[in-house]
């Protein structure tokens, strides 16, 4: 059975460009943006700059290095980041911390929770050259490895306000920004107003096949060229899927909340499963992280079954699984995905 005739809920990037993006790629106005002259890039970076409150923004080709370039404008070697341990920019950056910018990272763990201001009061070095120098915070909003869970406002105004208060800067690693906007009703532009950077993705809620931006201040954003230069992330005629990220943005925001209603409906199905369980508690958004219980198998045998019944699900550790809703997940869709994981582990319950 080849992948295209599955249901794919292995990432929310696994999503194909639709028909009225696909016609907007072909007819995209195009310049060289490293030189600064592709008219669909600017429309796409002052568009982003406007929904995030911020003076500026950058297109970038990916999410890790948005925040990788957020990482670099704050900090340096002999510089400390605080992240949650369970932060995309702590795992899955092939170490782009240490790597590009010679930054040690100090982990929070909430213990399956969101960080809050209480786990950050201590967290700051001593000004002593024995130590490193404090001098970021990273939040992630939705957060994928809490299952897709939206930070509060009011516990990120928290930290904000600690961080400022403490001469620390704030980047928001929001790859699922927009996730959280439309689970919460709060505007983008809230959400950013409490960073120095932010971080959006194109390509995972929104649906675009390529690309992501950092936002921030003007003179943040022209330190940030010369970062993404030094990445290899200066593109030339990227109006053409720039205008993928624009066409996202005018057509794919409200429509996210199909995505968080079908999370609900896998949610559902994976309590009514025996052996399975939600590893990380209720679903908010489109994440949903499923325990296997070692009685009915591992996580990839029972991804494996999953397979065999027309679903595929990403096995993320020994006993671990994720099922991700998306654009080209369609209710009925999930509804069946539902169905296939209600019955997944018949037969599987292991016997001593």
């Amino acid at each position: 059975m080849s992948t295209r005739s599955l249901i794919d809920l292995r990432s929310d990037t696994v999503t194909q460009p639709t028909p009225s993006m696909r016609r907007a790629m072909a007819e995209a106005e195009v310049g060289d943006d490293v030189y600064g002259e592709d008219p669909t890039v600017l429309a796409l970076e002052s568009r982003v700059a406007d929904l995030l409150g911020k003076e500026a923004a950058l297109f970038v080709p990916s999410g890790t290095m948005a925040n990788q370039i957020g990482i670099g404008l704050h900090a340096g070697p002999g510089d400390e980041l605080i992240c949650d341990a369970r932060a995309h920019v702590y795992v899955w950056e092939a170490g782009g911390i240490a790597r590009h910018w010679g930054v040690q990272a100090r982990t929070i763990n909430p213990h399956g929770g969101l960080i809050t201001v209480d786990h950050l009061r201590d967290k700051i070095q001593p000004d002593n050259e024995h130590y490193v120098r404090t001098r970021l915070v990273c939040l992630e909003n939705t957060h994928n490895r809490a299952s897709g869970r939206v930070q509060p406002i009011d516990s990120v105004r928290a930290i904000s306000g600690w961080a400022r208060e403490h001469g620390l800067a704030m980047h928001l690693d929001g790859a699922r920004l927009m996730n959280a906007v439309v689970a919460s009703g709060v505007p983008a532009r809230d959400w950013a107003a409490e960073f120095d950077t932010v971080s959006i993705c194109f390509s995972k809620g929104l649906g675009a096949p390529v690309g992501s931006a950092i936002a921030g201040s003007a003179d943040l954003m022209r330190q940030a060229h010369r970062l993404r230069k030094a990445l290899g992330g200066g593109m030339r005629q990227a109006g053409i899927i720039a205008v993928g990220a624009l066409h996202a943005l005018e057509h794919h925001v409200d429509r996210i909340a199909e995505d968080h209603a079908h999370a609900q409906m896998i949610a559902q199905a994976i309590e009514q499963a025996p052996g399975l369980s939600l590893e990380s508690g209720p679903v908010e958004t489109n994440l949903v992280w499923i325990a296997v219980d070692p009685e009915v198998g591992t996580a990839r045998e029972v991804a494996d079954r999953l397979r065999e019944l027309g679903v595929l699900v990403s096995a993320l550790g020994p006993q671990i699984l994720r099922a991700v809703t998306h654009l080209d997940c369609s209710r009925s869709q999930a509804e069946q995905a539902a169905e296939a994981i209600s019955r997944v582990t018949a037969g599987m319950v292991r016997t001593a």
